[in-house]
């Protein structure tokens, strides 16, 4: 590990952008938890200086008073309250568009200057720079969505803008890994081609659980008057049946196959809680078949890693449901789902071979 000394200083650069990025992800969530991100109606510059004094204030109130979450949800909300709900979206654009574009840009140029660089590390931070940028465009046009005629953002857009944050977080760990790691393995050792299968399977599968943890977290199920009703993480709060059956009859309410699986509040929930198991399943397939090899320390870590943090997600996915999605349970399940995709990352790139060294 970090036999790569001539890049010590990129590999802290890296691993602190990454630090970053999962902070804009909680902040992210705290925003959609406490139903903060519509309070922002422009994405112009807003993001990198709050309003000023109470003239401001009460400008950016009175955007927000004619947006349809105001008139349909919040309508009896006074500026104090308004005030915190915007503090939580302004901190979450202001670490994106802020800190964590001033790191990167500031940290390439600064290797740059220096020539600490090759010409693959060059292409690699340029390609992380047009993600970022791609990202914060994805995240106006997802709040876009909320500030027209229903009161909420697509759960397509939040669970794309979610994903695409981990997009960046997850290259950025892999270029980060691959300068720790200068060879992860011996080539020969036969439990890379015999184990990356059933890995890259499971990274499959925690996705679609966490794009469906996304649309748990933001569809609204809406009357025809365009009001909102409920979300999928307010309904059916028992486990292991829903209610009182295993699988409740409004799962297959909606018309079409497709309307039960993304537009049904009750069929989004049925999918999100059974994948958990598909998750459970293939790590213990993953562990199990682990035993037979004679596996390295950084590959027996992630291993173990990945049985206490399938754990601690799996029971934090139940409390959360069974307690409707308090604000710190909401928190720490979204977290437990972004360290279980990072652990996934770690370990397809420890069980990844023939690896060219990036020096």
């Amino acid at each position: 590990m970090f036999k790569n000394n001539q890049y010590r200083a990129v590999i802290f650069w890296l691993l602190s952008g990454c630090f970053i990025i999962y902070l804009m992800i909680v902040v992210g969530c705290l925003t959609r938890l406490t139903h903060s991100g519509l309070s922002i109606t422009e994405w112009g510059v807003m993001g990198t200086l709050p309003p000023l004094n109470e003239n401001q204030w009460q400008e950016v109130f009175s955007k927000y008073q004619q947006t349809p979450e105001f008139n349909e949800v919040n309508y009896e909300m006074n500026i104090e309250q308004f005030k915190s709900i915007f503090w939580w979206e302004w901190t979450h654009r202001f670490i994106g568009r802020t800190i964590l574009s001033g790191v990167f840009i500031l940290g390439f140029l600064y290797f740059f200057i220096r020539k600490k660089l090759n010409q693959k590390l060059k292409k690699r931070f340029i390609f992380l720079f047009f993600l970022g940028a791609f990202q914060g465009v994805i995240g106006g046009w997802m709040v876009a969505s909320g500030l027209n005629k229903i009161p909420a953002v697509s759960h397509y857009r939040l669970a794309l803008h979610l994903m695409s944050a981990f997009t960046v977080f997850a290259f950025t760990f892999w270029f980060a890994l691959d300068l720790i790691f200068e060879n992860p393995n011996d080539s020969k050792n036969s439990s890379n081609s015999k184990l990356k299968p059933w890995l890259v399977t499971l990274f499959v599968v925690v996705i679609i659980q966490i794009i469906f943890g996304a649309f748990t977290a933001g569809f609204v199920e809406l009357s025809n008057e365009n009001k909102p009703l409920f979300r999928p993480g307010q309904i059916f709060n028992t486990w292991p049946k829903m209610g009182e059956n295993w699988v409740a009859d409004q799962v297959f309410s909606k018309s079409s196959f497709f309307e039960n699986c993304f537009e049904n509040a009750s069929g989004i929930q049925f999918i999100h809680r059974t994948f958990a198991f598909f998750v459970v399943a293939l790590v213990i397939v993953v562990w199990s078949k682990s035993n037979k090899f004679n596996l390295s320390k950084p590959q027996y870590n992630g291993i173990t890693l990945l049985i206490y943090g399938i754990t601690i997600q799996f029971l934090l996915g139940i409390f959360t449901l069974i307690y409707q999605v308090p604000l710190i349970l909401g928190v720490l399940h979204q977290t437990g789902a972004f360290f279980l995709f990072v652990i996934c990352i770690f370990l397809l790139h420890q069980f990844s071979y023939n690896k060219k060294n990036i020096s």
